[in-house]
């Protein structure tokens, strides 16, 4: 799936890629990951990105591979506009320092077809980013947008929590700069793509366990909060 298809991700029906990797015949790898986030909502989702998690809770949202987690430029309230600063390894791989610029999700969707999404409830959650190595933070286009790779986490509530769709196009950006596929594909290994899909799954899972109760405890003066008693 190229990314000017990823309007499929709005729709609830099963892709030809739910999970797993594939080399894009420009030399992009796309990566896809599905993760069963059980008790949680596109709400709570979105809420934790919105709360710009420090080292510390960066660390509980994966206590294996995350190691450090800083924020940049945006607004305090909102995770778009702003930039996270996260050094992380990949599934065993050597820790990496990355830029993840969050953006709005018109800028990866036809602004129209995603808001009818949300209304009809396909869609709970949408965090879009661009992302690059923490060196090139200073590489932007003429609107300010880091130049390198895509993510995209698109959730839909159901009945027993949430379907988290996460995708990635790494190397996006080396094809507009005159970038052959075979470079790219040197550049960006398929290793790669394998130890990410693992990281993805992992740190997910594993946000699963403690973001229902944790978007609670934050949020206990605007929710009723039942007892287990």
């Amino acid at each position: 799936m190229e990314l000017n298809q990823v309007s499929a991700l709005l729709e609830s029906a099963p892709m030809k890629l739910e999970t797993g990797f594939e080399r894009l015949e420009s030399g992009v790898l796309h990566v896809a990951c599905r993760t069963d986030m059980h008790g949680c909502s596109g709400e709570m989702f979105e809420w934790w990105f919105r709360s710009r998690p420090d080292t510390q809770r960066y660390i509980w949202w994966h206590p294996v591979d995350h190691v450090a987690s800083h924020w940049i430029e945006g607004a305090a309230d909102t995770h778009i506009g702003s930039i996270h600063l996260a050094e992380e390894y990949f599934s065993g791989l050597p820790s990496q320092k990355l830029a993840i610029q969050f953006r709005h999700p018109h800028e990866f969707f036809e602004p129209d077809g995603y808001e009818r999404a949300k209304r009809d409830k396909r869609v709970s959650a949408a965090i879009c980013a661009r992302i690059a190595p923490e060196e090139g933070l200073s590489k932007r286009d003429n609107e300010g947008r880091l130049l390198g790779g895509r993510l995209l986490h698109i959730g839909r509530d159901t009945s027993w929590g949430l379907v988290l769709r996460s995708h990635f196009y790494l190397g996006q950006d080396l094809v507009s700069q005159g970038l052959g596929a075979e470079t790219i594909t040197e550049m960006v290994p398929e290793e790669f793509g394998q130890a990410l899909l693992m990281h993805c799954y992992n740190e997910f899972t594993f946000l699963s366990r403690f973001l229902p109760s944790l978007y609670v405890s934050e949020n206990r003066d605007k929710l009723s909060v039942g007892t287990p008693w």
